[in-house]
């Protein structure tokens, strides 16, 4: 039987406040631009299932997690179980693009004994004539960085779905060539799973899940 889904990641958006971390996740999991956000408090969730290959599909929950300083003691505590991540700036404003290198610091230093696969975006792409990071800028940081660059905008939904399905793809070679792996204690990623078979007409078990491997 089909697989449901063949893995769960779980994903962390990180980038300081107000550049529109909350908004391309509900461009992506929702299909929907809110003109008017409010400020996330803590860590807040979504998931969407995606197919990185027809009939394979991969369930992302994603952690969106609140920019401002008062709130880090508690996103910190969500990279060790994050097996990716979207590292977010804003285009038009470069002290986001230069806390990059912070925001990186600070999540391999508590994603230990684990490691996360980041890709670094470009936000608000849509607002060209106010940018202040040029895209050759960014895209030299990403390589020193071994990571993947991608600019977005959530208004004008462009390159939304390529962000998290590339990052998605990134991960789920890695998984099959066994450089991550499912470990126990940790919900980076998690086994899928189909549908309990049903064996006869008078055997059916409603709800039971089995683990595909």
């Amino acid at each position: 039987m089909e697989a449901i889904w063949l893995y769960q990641f779980r994903l962390i958006v990180i980038g300081d406040s107000t550049v529109g971390k909350s908004c391309l996740i509900r461009r992506f999991t929702e299909g929907r631009f809110a003109q008017v956000s409010d400020p996330t408090v803590g860590v807040d969730f979504f998931s969407r299932l995606v197919e990185i290959e027809p009939g394979k599909r991969i369930k992302l929950q994603i952690w969106d997690t609140a920019g401002q300083e008062r709130f880090r003691s508690i996103t910190r505590a969500y990279y060790r179980n994050s097996v990716g991540g979207l590292l977010l700036f804003d285009i038009t404003n470069r002290r986001s693009f230069q806390n990059v290198h912070e925001w990186l610091e600070e999540a391999r230093s508590h994603v230990q004994p684990h490691s996360i696969v980041f890709l670094l975006v470009g936000h608000k792409c849509d607002l060209e004539p106010q940018r202040q990071v040029s895209q050759q800028e960014a895209e030299k940081l990403a390589a020193a960085y071994g990571m993947r660059y991608v600019e977005t905008s959530a208004r004008d939904a462009i390159n939304v779905e390529r962000a998290f399905t590339e990052l998605t793809r990134d991960i789920f070679e890695l998984v099959k060539n066994g450089e991550i792996s499912i470990q126990e204690g940790w919900e980076g990623v998690k086994s899928g799973f189909v549908p309990n078979v049903v064996h006869s007409s008078e055997e059916v078990t409603k709800g039971d899940r089995r683990c595909f491997c």
